[in-house]
């Protein structure tokens, strides 16, 4: 394994690209799909486990680690990999969205961001240069340059203020991260869905040079259409050579969605909190199993998965879980799905190869339209 921060792109259909990005910490299958574990864990899951599912590469949350314990502590007992038994990649987000969302709880200046915990009240600043002195106390394979996630809907100006924010804080943050053979730092591209605007900021970026690029700012409620839409723009403005990374998103369908329009990587909390929440994704589509038609099906939520839920139990035991508020049901449903997330990733990668990415769409499409399987 080499130490060297690399992205190999092997085979190409349309614009999806299959590759591999080779880290100090492992190497990463792309089109990859990175679970979050925002607190240092997966929620409902054990490292080794979501290892098993096929996961490549984990997100952690530089603004809730940074809350509770304090990167510094996590240094000291070794870095983020040690510290939650995860020894592959690891992405830290910027801490910037979350910053965003406190809304009244927060200020933005030039400076950087000043903010209220939601924890307890305490005041902190988080700049570009403290968020990458954060990142690199927690050891991040690829760490995320800083910016300000722009609300939508955004007017033109808004968005172009927010966006030339963002892009003299990427500079900031590539002065302040510590380069480090095997690490990578990515660059975010703003602009909401306005096309001259993205442009100006993948300009900025590539300007500015990074290991990789984002696209952030969608996903907020735009709608997909409007997000393919502002993709098919500024993906083939990014440079060629580098991973792309998708910002929060998300279901099943988008995910297909953005890898044919370029897309590398993505994260999304929806596998794992529809886990918690008694929805499954399935490639019939999703299952509610509180649903009482679920009580006495004895087949598995998917007869064609591998995962541990699909293989060991019915249906019907896992609706008696949730009814019960037993926390095995939350376990084994945010099992399946990451399973199914990576499932499907897998499946991409290979399609790509084949060149036989829009046969596996058409049948993706088919069999989610199709619905859930009739019950019994």
């Amino acid at each position: 394994m080499t130490n060297a921060f690399d992205f190999n792109i092997s085979a190409t259909d349309g614009a999806a690209r299959r590759g591999t990005l080779k880290t100090a910490h492992g190497e990463i299958r792309t089109p990859a799909f990175m679970p979050v574990g925002t607190a240092a864990t997966v929620k409902g899951m054990t490292p080794e486990a979501v290892r098993e599912t096929g996961a490549d590469i984990l997100l952690g949350n530089t603004y809730h680690l940074m809350l509770r314990p304090g990167s510094e502590r996590v240094k000291r007992l070794g870095g983020l990999h040690k510290f939650m038994n995860w020894e592959r990649p690891i992405l830290t987000d910027s801490g910037g969205f979350q910053v965003m969302s406190l809304n009244e709880l927060r200020k933005i200046d030039e400076n950087g961001v000043t903010f209220k915990s939601h924890i307890d009240g305490q005041r902190f600043e988080l700049t570009p240069e403290r968020s990458m002195q954060i990142q690199n106390d927690l050891d991040a394979t690829i760490t995320m340059a800083f910016d300000e996630c722009t609300p939508y809907p955004a007017t033109e100006d808004v968005a172009a203020s927010s966006m030339r924010r963002s892009m003299r804080w990427a500079e900031r943050s590539r002065e302040a991260y510590e380069q480090r053979s095997g690490y990578g730092l990515f660059g975010i591209v703003q602009g909401s869905t306005y096309e001259d605007l993205r442009l100006e900021s993948i300009a900025a970026l590539t300007g500015i040079g990074f290991e990789g690029y984002a696209v952030g700012g969608l996903a907020v409620g735009e709608g997909q259409a409007e997000m393919f839409r502002t993709l098919e723009f500024t993906t083939p403005a990014l440079p060629q050579d580098k991973p792309r990374y998708l910002m929060g998103v998300g279901k099943p369908d988008d995910l297909v969605g953005a890898v044919m329009r370029g897309i590398d990587m993505f994260d999304c909390v929806l596998p794992t909190r529809s886990g918690r929440n008694a929805q499954g994704f399935t490639r019939y589509g999703t299952v509610n199993i509180r649903n009482a038609r679920h009580a006495d099906d004895p087949r598995p939520l998917d007869e064609r998965c591998g995962c541990p839920a699909c293989r060991n139990y019915s249906r019907g035991y896992l609706h008696h879980l949730f009814k019960a508020k037993e926390m095995l049901g939350s376990m084994l449903l945010t099992w399946h799905n990451l399973h199914y997330y990576q499932e499907v990733m897998a499946g991409m990668r290979g399609a790509i190869e084949e060149g036989a990415l829009a046969d596996f769409a058409l049948d993706f499409f088919a069999m989610q339209a199709a619905g859930d399987i009739e019950p019994i």
